[in-house]
């Protein structure tokens, strides 16, 4: 299946001459979204995933059912002062300034094996940001996946030595 063909791009958004990649055309698709879904499945077999690590919110809409078909747990990677117990946190860049990613402190286990999935991998800096807070607290980053990868804001080189699965590249 080619899962370009269910990805609607919508020319100047969210300003001119952006070309946003919407994946809502596959995840309201169900044997679409399920595809998709299986082939990161896949992939988290491959690498031997213990537990999904995704940020906040669209890594959350593709990791869970990862973590579901696995039945493996999921742990949220979320923006400062949304999660309930103890976290640890990581600032990082933004186009115009920065942000702060949290994770429960006892999310992850030291060595277990995570595979970290967002939606989309573009400039690389949340992921980059997601894959320090899993490190800090010992975890061992198996891979990143991602439906939709955008190669030309190249976010590949903020993951150098990371294995990185993408569906869709553009």
């Amino acid at each position: 299946m080619d899962l370009k063909e269910y990805v609607t791009i919508v020319d100047d958004y969210p300003k001119p001459g952006i070309s946003f990649k919407d994946i809502t055309t596959i995840m309201d698709n169900g044997p679409v979204y399920k595809y998709a879904t299986d082939q990161i499945v896949e992939y988290a077999k491959q690498v031997g995933a213990e537990i999904i690590v995704g940020p906040e919110a669209r890594g959350f809409i593709i990791g869970c059912p990862v973590a579901y078909a696995l039945e493996i747990g999921f742990a949220p990677v979320r923006k400062e002062g949304k999660l309930p117990r103890e976290t640890i946190k990581v600032e990082y860049g933004l186009e115009y300034g920065k942000d702060v990613l949290t994770l429960h402190k006892d999310a992850i286990k030291p060595g277990q094996r995570v595979l970290v999935i967002d939606d989309l991998l573009a400039t690389g800096g949340t992921v980059e940001a997601t894959v320090d807070l899993v490190e800090q607290l010992g975890g061992v980053v198996a891979g990143c996946a991602f439906l939709i990868e955008l190669g030309y804001l190249n976010g590949r080189e903020k993951l150098k030595g990371y294995d990185i699965h993408a569906l869709i590249k553009y």
